[in-house]
């Protein structure tokens, strides 16, 4: 069941309580619950665009490779940093995309001995594609239409915020988790996707550490590396992949053709988590 605990009116910051298929807050402004279990909180005025984030095409093309569980492995390195015996655990996903991790997590949960009773989760991303499709994967989170950069939630509202493959706003995930919260970002490493890439590019840029210098507000206290290879055996999924990622849009259109005539690749995935504690 559809909670939808710990949001704000994004117009004035003020409680939204749920009444029927509506949340309302106390000025008067009211946003409607759709039938597939989401609700729309990004003001046009903070859309900067007509339909920002990922296009239809993109949510479509992520939700039928992750559906392949190719990156299944990921998932399972997430499981000790959310599920680890607590009594209650409140999640944030903060550029959930259609929502697979949030909802192989929640899997996991109920599946594990020593699961969470109270465990729960709202996710959120700017493009209502992928809100939509992810309204339709489990009702039992608070899937959410909004900005990373002005999220709709009380302060210090949740145990943890997850950031997969995301653009991080530090200053408001700071804000929105409890004392001694935890952030955990899933990111690109060295040799992520680098056969896709060495294909795409005449060369390949040299890799940079994200957040080498440390995060403002936050400590790192746990770091693990996720390495491993997977096959894609059509064309079809080879383009889906591609279209996918950020090359669809860098990439030249010489390596981009090089993808296309492809039929078969294996790949490296290569992935750095890291947890970080509030302070």
């Amino acid at each position: 069941m559809t909670l939808f605990n710990n949001l704000v009116c994004p117009l004035d910051q003020e409680e939204l309580e749920q009444d029927g298929r509506s949340l309302r807050c106390p000025d008067g402004h009211v946003y409607d619950i759709a039938k597939s279990g989401y609700v729309n909180l990004l003001p046009v005025q903070k859309k900067h665009s007509k339909d920002p984030g990922d296009s239809k095409e993109m949510v479509a093309s992520r939700k039928q490779f992750l559906d392949t569980d190719a990156y299944l492995p990921i998932i399972e390195s997430l499981h000790s940093f959310f599920l680890n015996g607590q009594a209650t655990h409140s999640v944030l996903d903060a550029g959930c995309g259609d929502g697979y991790y949030l909802s192989k997590l929640i899997e996991a949960n109920q599946a594990n001995e020593k699961s969470v009773a109270g465990f729960e989760c709202t996710g959120i991303d700017i493009s209502k594609w992928a809100i939509i499709s992810a309204s339709k994967r489990t009702k039992a989170v608070s899937w959410v239409v909004a900005s990373n950069a002005n999220i709709p939630s009380k302060n210090e509202c949740y145990d943890s915020v997850l950031c997969a493959f995301g653009f991080p706003v530090f200053p408001e995930f700071h804000r929105v988790l409890s004392p001694s919260g935890k952030l955990v970002l899933v990111e690109s490493g060295p040799n992520h996707l680098i056969e896709l890439r060495k294909i795409l590019y005449p060369t390949i840029k040299d890799y940079r550490q994200t957040y080498s210098s440390g995060i403002e507000g936050f400590q790192c206290d746990q770091e693990k590396k996720v390495t491993f290879e997977f096959q894609l055996e059509s064309q079809e999924a080879i383009a889906r992949l591609l279209s996918m990622t950020p090359h669809m849009h860098k990439a030249p259109y010489e390596g981009r053709q090089k993808v296309y005539e492809l039929d078969r690749l294996t790949l490296t995935a290569d992935v750095v988590i890291r947890s970080f504690t509030k302070c």
